[in-house]
């Protein structure tokens, strides 16, 4: 081709290229901003909740949805937007700028109530929509109850996504079982009743005092069967993941494979995804689950069980921090479902449920009791004092009696308070604790090296009682190994085995052994226990908290709940003075009328749970500016502030401590029934301020501490 015909054919090909561009439906857009992009010509708003906890930034905001976004961007997707953007960054008249950040999407409108220019939805993460209204409405009712942000509620409702979790389908839903029979139910004065209304679509309430022994799982698994009869769901939230596989199996057992979903962090990431996805779509109406299954979406909610709600496993160490026990008394009320929280103990606030007439009582008469407990006694210290082998040794009499009768039918359960080797010492011959001359901190040995403070790790190798001038020690508590180690000395030809935080048991066989567990780490033994002797009792009930004597109850009647019934011959041995009220309440098995009693003083004194209360902690000058400038309550009351314990770095830290080095004031402010949401919202709308205007050290606010000394 000549280069005259080439200059004559490129005014064609010009005009060419100019028709296809102007001919193109839109221009393309660049994504994340889409500047120039056509708006979605139905609802083009949408309104987003996007993942900035601050609590000034609770608040919804707009977002113009591209036209190519229009069908991706339903109500409840996760998407991705641009935050942060300045009002003087506008082009074309849509803002721009800013980073992007996730959120999920609530609503289309549209229009906005916001006047000015808005920016773009960045990108639709995925179709799945995850966030329902129901899961919302709860998520704001837990923000406000914990003085929180809504955004921080939805990090703990909604697991992170999983792409290829996503990408399976779920199966198709089951057809409601039948009403199963009430079983072991029989043994509770009012228990057929409470499934028979269950089945019938009822929704009663109950605070159920679970007998000792294996068979609360059953019960559960009976009283989900029988809500899912009625073609309802059902949601079981237990502790730990021991506590879940129980549930699981008798789930299984009552209603067969593929009618219920576990929601536990042993599970992993996409298989858990899978089930949460699974029990959103519709496919599965039961979930078992720990902490987190507190917010599981399930469908038409009909029963919601919790159980052993004293656990401290129960509380999120997240922001807000709420409770599961609250977090489903609220799903209880705003989904008029049913409700039963279950224990082989009683809380508080389990009494106060059924004190107010919210919920009523399920348990067992006394025969009933006597038949499936196991007889305790107790050794206090005049028993102690006098026993000779009690001073040459850490057992006393009755103990190494109770072990001996014990190992010829079965296991033997040693719970011990702490893990670990001598963490404090006392005077062999007083028992008055060996402390420091300089600080009068406690002493130590760890790992039976020479003596040392524990506070200002002073050594002490010329120590002295200040009462009776004696030179020797013996441990105040000892741990699970040191005690495995004197039992197996003891006993040469039985073996001993140990659980604890670094490895938990889950079951032990039937023959006979000894196993050595800390509270909370006790394995079900097959056939139950012959006996258990709980050590150390002093030590639990002498923890400097409101709550010593119901938690020290409440570990003692679990551990005792594994040994075999009264009429098999189990005993159980606990070391505690006996008159104190604890001890008689487990004694008698009355963790109900202990909880009563407790609940009675609490409020008298105008303590939790009767009031509420709130705890506010930072560095001094933060402490008292932030409650000088919080609206709080007329009746609300100010109790502090006090110093923290300071923390040593690289000393043990828990949730919620200073950080190390730092000296830390506490707070609390406390108010009547009915105050407690003008409270919550008094102590956001301060905080939120502070945060608004960037300034001044870091106050932290928790409702409802577990623990308030």
């Amino acid at each position: 081709m000549s280069s005259e015909n080439e200059k004559s054919d490129e005014p064609e090909q010009l005009a060419l290229i100019r028709e296809t561009v102007r001919k193109a439906k839109v221009p393309r857009a660049k994504p994340r901003t889409w500047r120039g992009a056509a708006l979605a010509r139905e609802l083009p708003v949408a309104r987003v909740v996007v993942n900035k906890g601050a609590l000034h930034l609770d608040q919804f905001f707009d977002y113009a949805v591209p036209e190519e976004l229009d069908e991706a961007a339903r109500p409840g997707v996760r998407v991705r937007v641009r935050f942060g953007a300045g009002a003087h960054q506008v082009r074309g008249g849509r803002r721009e700028g800013g980073r992007l950040i996730d959120g999920f999407l609530v609503e289309r409108r549209a229009e906005s109530d916001y006047s000015g220019p808005l920016a773009a939805l960045a990108d639709v993460v995925s179709p799945e929509p995850v966030l329902g209204p129901e899961l919302l409405g709860l998520a704001r009712a837990v923000a406000d109850r914990y003085a929180g942000s809504l955004a921080d509620v939805l990090q703990l409702a909604v697991p992170p996504r999983n792409a290829s979790a996503e990408r399976r389908p779920s199966p198709a839903p089951l057809p409601p079982p039948r009403a199963p029979e009430p079983g072991s139910w029989t043994r509770y004065e009012r228990g057929p009743a409470f499934l028979d209304s269950l089945a019938r679509g009822g929704a009663p309430r109950a605070v159920w005092n679970a007998l000792p022994g294996p068979y609360w799982a059953q019960e559960i698994a009976r009283a989900v069967a029988a809500t899912l009869a009625s073609g309802r769901g059902a949601l079981v939230v237990v502790p730990d993941g021991r506590a879940a596989g129980r549930v699981d199996a008798a789930l299984t057992e009552v209603l067969g494979e593929g009618r219920h979903a576990v929601l536990t962090a042993e599970a992993g990431p996409e298989k858990r995804y899978a089930q949460w996805l699974a029990v959103r779509r519709g496919a599965v109406r039961a979930v078992v689950g720990t902490r987190a299954a507190m917010f599981a979406p399930v469908r038409d909610l009909g029963l919601a069980v919790i159980w052993d709600d004293g656990d401290g496993s129960h509380s999120e160490p997240h922001a807000p921090q709420p409770h599961a026990r609250e977090v489903l008394l609220l799903r209880a009320a705003h989904d008029r479902c049913a409700f039963l929280l279950g224990s082989t103990s009683c809380t508080v606030e389990a009494a106060q449920l059924v004190e107010s007439g919210w919920a009523q009582a399920l348990g067992a008469g006394r025969e009933q009791v006597r038949r499936a407990a196991p007889l305790i006694r107790t050794v206090g210290d005049g028993e102690l004092a006098r026993d000779e082998a009690a001073r040459a040794a850490r057992l006393p009499s009755l103990a190494w009696q109770t072990v001996r009768e014990g190992l010829k039918t079965g296991p033997v359960l040693v719970q011990v308070p702490r893990r670990g080797y001598v963490p404090r010492l006392a005077c062999e011959r007083c028992r008055t604790p060996a402390r420091c001359r300089h600080c009068a901190g406690p002493l130590e040995a760890p790992e039976q090296q020479e003596l040392r403070c524990g506070w200002c790790g002073r050594g002490a190798s010329d120590w002295h009682c200040a009462e009776c001038g004696s030179t020797r020690l013996r441990a105040q508590v000892v741990g699970a190994r040191r005690t495995a180690e004197e039992l197996g000395r003891a006993f040469p030809a039985v073996p001993v085995r140990t659980s604890g935080r670094d490895h938990v048991l889950d079951s032990v066989p039937g023959r006979p052994a000894l196993v050595v567990s800390t509270p909370g780490a006790e394995p079900v033994a097959e056939g139950g226990y012959a006996a258990a002797l709980l050590l150390d009792g002093w030590a639990m009930l002498g923890r400097p908290d409101l709550r010593a004597g119901e938690e020290a109850l409440r570990r003692w009647i679990d551990a005792a709940s594994l040994v075999r019934g009264q009429a098999e011959g189990g005993a159980v041995v606990v070391v505690a003075e006996p008159t104190l009220r604890p001890v008689q309440a487990l004694v008698r098995w009355d963790p109900v009328g202990h909880a009563q009693r407790e609940l009675a003083e609490r409020a008298e004194l105008g303590f939790p749970p009767v009031s509420r209360m709130a705890a506010v902690t930072g560095p001094p000058e933060a402490v008292e500016g932030f409650l000088t400038a919080a609206g709080l309550p007329a009746d609300a009351e100010v109790l502090g502030p006090v110093p923290l314990p300071v923390v040593r770095p690289g000393g043990p830290r828990r949730p919620g401590d200073p950080p190390p080095g730092e000296q830390w004031d506490r707070a609390l402010v406390r108010v009547p029934p009915g105050s407690g949401a003008a409270l919550a919202s008094s102590l956001k709308q301060a905080r939120a301020a502070r945060t608004a205007r960037g300034g001044g050290e870091p106050v932290r606010i928790r409702v409802d501490p577990p623990d308030i000394g």
